[in-house]
């Protein structure tokens, strides 16, 4: 966790806006026995991160969160009451696994606002779930629905485990680039169907659909070209990784290619400058519902760290997503 912080900051400090989130983890990453002890090291670390006197001098805020236990899970109370009790306000979210229904949510929420001291947030801290089974599959669109709801996550492995057997292992994983008989994660229907499914509703509410992992830890080749498909051909906007080296080969995936960019430069630019008439470029109309679509290539531009020019630059400051 300290190495991920580390290395968030210093990719701060490159491109000058958070580039990706670091999500503190209390689950996966606490020993049995040891849930009070990872939660308030969490806590601890939130706490630093915020307090950084470099990137409060540079003035780029950054994100952190943490993810907790599930609903369920004995150790859900405690993680609630010393992680947001003792860094709410240094928490972009709190993240919630093995999310099932809307009910589910309603829980993490309201055990989330209880736990936030007087004076501690301006706003209410988001929630980010993720989802893990055919059933939280089948619910996606009743949870994207909650307005504390700010992302949802597909849970890939514990999604497969969840059938029984019935989706081969091989569907946690990528096949080679020559093999076009594997079902892995993007072949095998059903996971596919739930990864499209998840993408479908968090479009539909406004929510952000973050991609699973890829566990080929080294192999960045494959990295990049599934982080590509995640966003070009499934709708994701946002992909967790499991290890630094896997940060960049995602960011060069989501962020737009240089022909797209400077389009995307040419057209906005003159729509200011006409004030958003329609205007033609390249012998092509384009009005406000291109417009739409360009401004958000810039957007997403600025939150992979892309280069652009000043003028365009000064139109996004930093954004959470």
């Amino acid at each position: 966790m300290v190495k991920s912080l580390e290395l968030q900051a210093q990719m701060m400090q490159e491109f000058g806006v958070c580039v990706f989130d670091v999500t503190l983890d209390c689950e996966d990453g606490a020993p049995v026995g040891g849930e009070r002890d990872q939660a308030n090291l969490v806590s601890a670390l939130a706490n630093s991160a915020l307090s950084a006197p470099d990137l409060i001098a540079s003035g780029v805020p950054r994100r952190v969160g943490a993810r907790l236990h599930a609903v369920d899970h004995p150790a859900f109370a405690a993680d609630m009451d010393i992680v947001v009790g003792g860094a709410a306000q240094s928490l972009s979210y709190i993240m919630v696994p093995k999310v099932e229904s809307l009910a589910d949510v309603e829980i993490a929420v309201q055990a989330m606002d209880a736990a936030v001291r007087p004076g501690q947030r301006d706003v209410p801290l988001p929630l980010h779930v993720l989802i893990e089974s055919p059933a939280a599959v089948h619910r996606a669109f009743e949870i994207a629905a909650h307005p504390r709801v700010e992302s949802i996550s597909f849970g890939l492995m514990d999604f497969v485990s969840a059938h029984g057997g019935a989706i081969p292992h091989t569907a946690m994983g990528l096949r080679g680039a020559q093999d076009g008989a594997t079902l892995d994660q993007f072949h095998h229907p059903l996971v596919l169907r739930a990864k499209m499914d998840i993408a479908s509703a968090c479009h539909a509410y406004g929510k952000v659909p973050s991609h699973c992992v890829v566990t080929e830890l080294r192999d960045l080749s494959s990295i990049e070209a599934a982080a590509r498909i995640a966003a070009s051909a499934l709708g994701y906007t946002r992909m967790w990784s499991i290890h630094p080296a896997q940060i960049r080969p995602i960011l060069k995936a989501f962020a737009p290619s240089n022909e797209e960019l400077g389009l995307a430069v040419r057209i906005v630019q003159e729509a200011l400058r006409v004030d958003w008439a329609p205007i033609s470029v390249d012998g092509k109309l384009h009005d406000r519902a291109s417009y739409r679509y360009f401004w958000q290539v810039l957007e997403r531009a600025h939150q992979t760290g892309c280069e652009l020019p000043q003028a365009v630059r000064e139109l996004f400051p930093s954004r959470p997503h």
